[in-house]
């Protein structure tokens, strides 16, 4: 909660006010941690009469559809012109679980065009200069988890409530693969027993969550650990793909590969997950690894165009999938 100091939260409590429009964005292709903290923040900021509204790039996946005020988060994807109406008029912007502008996917011009004060809160690694103020906690499993610690650190901590303290809750739970990575620590555990005192029921969230899956969802996760799992046991490593007319094939929509990764590594033996899936146009790469000697973000951001946390990235691949596949077990050995 350090990186909350007085200073930056007096600059902060300078320029909130009732009068002022906020808005609250998030990174493009969303997931828990950034639909939890956005909503998370949009709850507490509404109790205390704020003017907010959440902007995010498209649409939230199935999965997360039961989160309170997940209707009024507005995307670009289907209302671009309002999205930009509200960024072009925003006073204020909390720039959520992101660490520069690219990731916002189209938000990205307009964003940079605004005229308003950006306050980044955000885990990732290596946050650009594009905020006016930078809250940047890489060793914090979450942004939702940081925004407990906002919260606490302006002295709100009564102010939670089940609506806050539920998102919050899915995006710790979330993005620390259910309080299983190396990034959960004491204090973790700490900031769930303070949403547990505000109302929240964490097999609730684990239900609505885990507990809402499709027959279609099923079959194209039996398929692809059945078809297309190689276990390179020369590598402690293994790759599942995923091509887009295979998807097409079990009518996929978005969310249905969410934590696909995470099957190759739970097998035993298994040090690194490389999931790979075809889709608007480019070839996505999710890496996951165990273990704080085993970092996968390196690669990640050396070959792939993208990073992340060093257990937990993701990339591309402009090319095929052949290419793609045959590029990651280039690569591999080198950060073996």
């Amino acid at each position: 909660m350090h990186i909350f100091n007085e200073q930056k939260l007096a600059q902060i409590n300078g320029v909130l006010s009732p009068t002022k429009q906020i808005v609250i964005v998030a990174h493009k292709s969303p997931d828990g941690d950034s639909i939890g903290s956005s909503l998370g923040l949009y709850h507490y900021l509404k109790k205390l009469n704020y003017n907010v509204k959440v902007c995010h790039p498209d649409p939230s996946p199935y999965f997360l559809n039961w989160m309170n005020g997940v209707d009024e988060i507005i995307d670009a994807e289907t209302q671009f012109d309002l999205v930009e109406k509200e960024i072009l008029s925003a006073d204020i912007i909390f720039c959520l679980d992101f660490n520069a502008m690219s990731r916002v996917g189209v938000m990205k011009e307009m964003m940079i065009e605004s005229r308003a004060f950006k306050i980044m809160i955000d885990h990732h690694l290596n946050p650009s200069d594009e905020f006016d103020v930078l809250f940047s906690e890489p060793a914090s499993c979450s942004t939702a988890q940081m925004i407990v610690d906002f919260i606490d650190a302006r002295g709100d901590l009564d102010q939670l409530d089940v609506k806050i303290g539920e998102a919050l809750y899915c995006g710790i739970m979330t993005d620390s693969g259910s309080f299983r990575f190396p990034s959960v620590t004491a204090h973790t555990h700490e900031v769930i027993s303070k949403l547990m005192k505000g109302g929240v029921m964490p097999y609730k969230v684990h239900e609505a969550v885990f507990d809402t899956n499709t027959f279609d969802k099923l079959k194209l996760r039996s398929y692809a650990i059945n078809e297309k799992m190689e276990i390179l046991k020369e590598l402690d490593t293994a790759i599942i793909s995923l091509e887009k007319s295979e998807l097409e094939k079990f009518n996929y929509v978005k969310g249905d590969t969410e934590g696909l990764v995470n099957v190759g590594l739970s097998i035993q033996g298994i040090k690194k997950s490389i999931f790979l899936s075809e889709g608007d146009g480019i070839i996505k790469i999710s890496f996951r690894s165990k273990g704080q000697d085993n970092p996968v973000n390196v690669m990640a951001n050396t070959y792939f165009g993208g990073g992340g946390h060093a257990n937990a990235a993701g990339g591309k691949w402009d090319g095929n999938m052949a290419e793609a596949i045959a590029e990651v077990k280039r690569v591999l050995p080198e950060f073996n």
